[in-house]
């Protein structure tokens, strides 16, 4: 696998020399091996790459947004060139298949057109005054360097979610990637500094250094830049748990936070869906990057009346699974991430056992190719209701399913967990799609209808409400969490009238 990564690294003009040395070894999910080992920051790396950002940020603040969107282009155009190859990065060190490798890329191009766009339009509002020869304006000012945390799951898009939207709207960024994908980041930093290097030869020093970080290590390090209060907001995708000790160590500092947490995401399926359309959708969204996504389905909901007929379509679908090597084409599932991943899924199909589910499939396979890797057939739960187990998420390919019998009753089982991310119905009947989609309806951030759970597009704000933590990233308007908000007023009068129509006479 070594020697797949350095054939990888060359063809983007890395040296995998600069993997060769360090105090933090890697290993490839794929099959346990050492892949690279990198140096981790310590304290004083991490404050002078903070300090050096802070300065970034008083110059990169003052150039005009259309440009800073120049440098958002070419670093789109880095990635493109090198998608093939990154995505395959991406798949040899957290386990997703190749396909899965290359569309995440190809989610980082695709944030980078919409950056782009976005920042020919960081306008404001025009309002108007109760007072005469007065002019009320709102803008939208660069905030401050921005802190991003990312998970293994999606090593390289989530940083660009935030990166070219925070870069478009004038902030430099620091990046702490999970420390079982630190070769994937740094390889997404040697992109950048070359798109850097395109803008400087276009438009001199406008692009500081300390514009684009990585920090390497644990968890002291990331917890150094959260409570930075250099550190203007700070971007964070992982575990509830995580959210939850970041989201106060942010606010006792009075920064700003944007947090992307856990999913527990359920599909309802009517009496009138159309299950050709409804069974790859469940497929995928169970077992895609081998139930790991914070979008992936687990849970199904399905109408009495068609249970019989899509629970064994279902498994003989899950049969024809193709699981093994995430590089090699025709794989649709390849390892948990590590072993500690396959210990949670066992635990959580005995949790399951224990209130009375039925489990199909969750073995472990391939352990005598992969002695050091962590391959796991998909499972089905099926139980009589509601469980415990269902309620928490397990990072694993788990799909639990449960009968309904009326709408009100689906949507209360969609919404009875502490998470609120994806959510999915299918069904032709579009009364039964505009309930779902109403205020008593789903409660989560996203709400699909005749699609599964995952694969969202960057043209829409991605997260989720509840215990996923509320934050919204990519599309629609979630630039302005990048930015601050200012309100001016403008007297262009003679007089100096009062707001509220107050005197204050000082004859």
């Amino acid at each position: 696998m070594k020697t797949r990564v350095s054939d990888i690294l060359k063809s983007m003009q890395i040296d995998p020399a600069q993997f060769s040395d360090g105090n933090l070894k890697v290993h490839s999910p794929i099959d346990g091996s050492e892949i690279g080992c990198v140096q981790m920051d310590d304290r004083a790396s991490v404050d002078t790459k903070i300090t050096n950002a802070q300065s970034a940020f008083l110059k990169w603040r003052a150039v005009p947004a259309p440009r800073r969107g120049e440098l958002v282009r070419l670093l789109g155009e880095e990635l493109r060139e090198h998608k093939d190859a990154l995505g395959a990065l991406v798949t040899a060190e957290c386990g997703k298949i190749l396909e899965e490798g290359k569309g995440e890329v190809q989610e980082m191009v695709d944030i980078c057109e919409f950056a782009v766009g976005i920042s020919r339009q960081l306008h404001g509002l025009t309002i108007a005054s109760e007072r005469p020869g007065h002019h009320m304006r709102e803008y939208w000012q660069p905030l401050g360097p921005v802190g991003i945390i990312s998970a293994f799951n999606f090593p390289v898009a989530v940083w660009a979610w935030n990166t070219a939207l925070a870069l478009a709207c004038g902030n430099p960024c620091i990046w702490k990637p999970s420390e079982k994908t630190p070769m994937t980041a740094l390889a997404c930093q040697a992109l950048m500094e070359r798109a850097i290097a395109n803008f400087r030869a276009k438009f001199g020093d406008d692009a500081p250094d300390g514009l684009s970080s990585v920090i390497i290590g644990m968890r002291d390090v990331g917890e150094q830049m959260v409570d930075d209060p250099r550190i203007a907001l700070v971007s964070a995708t992982g575990s509830t748990r995580m959210g939850r000790e970041v989201g106060p160590r942010v606010a006792a500092r009075f920064g700003k936070c944007l947090l992307e947490l856990g999913g527990n995401n359920a599909i309802i399926v009517a009496p009138s869906a159309d299950l050709d359309m409804a069974i790859p959708g469940i497929v995928f969204g169970a077992v895609g990057t081998a139930g790991q996504r914070c979008t992936s389905t687990r849970r199904l909901i399905v109408h009495s009346s068609v249970y019989a007929s899509l629970v064994p379509r279902l498994k003989k679908a899950y049969e024809g699974i193709r699981i093994g090597d995430p590089l090699v084409d025709g794989t649709l599932v390849g390892p948990v991430i590590d072993e500690t991943s396959f210990d949670g899924m066992e635990k959580a199909l005995d949790a399951a056992r224990s209130e009375g589910g039925v489990v199909t499939g969750g073995s472990r396979v391939l352990a005598d190719q992969y002695p050091d890797a962590y391959y796991a057939q998909p499972a089905i739960v099926e139980l009589p209701g509601q469980s415990a187990s269902m309620c928490e998420e397990t990072f694993a390919p788990i799909l639990y399913i449960v009968k309904y019998d009326t709408l009100d009753d689906a949507i209360t089982l969609q919404n009875g967990v502490p998470q609120g991310l994806s959510s999915s119905i299918f069904t032709t009947d579009v009364r039964e799609a505009e309930q779902f989609i109403s205020a008593g309806g789903s409660d989560c951030g996203i709400a699909n209808v005749n699609i599964g759970t995952s694969g969202a597009e960057i043209g829409g704000a991605f997260g989720g409400e509840k215990e996923t933590g509320g934050g919204r990233e990519s599309g629609s308007d979630a630039w302005r969490a990048y930015m601050r908000r200012q309100t001016s007023t403008v007297n262009y009068s003679r007089e100096l009238p009062l707001a509220q129509g107050i005197k204050f006479d000082l004859d």
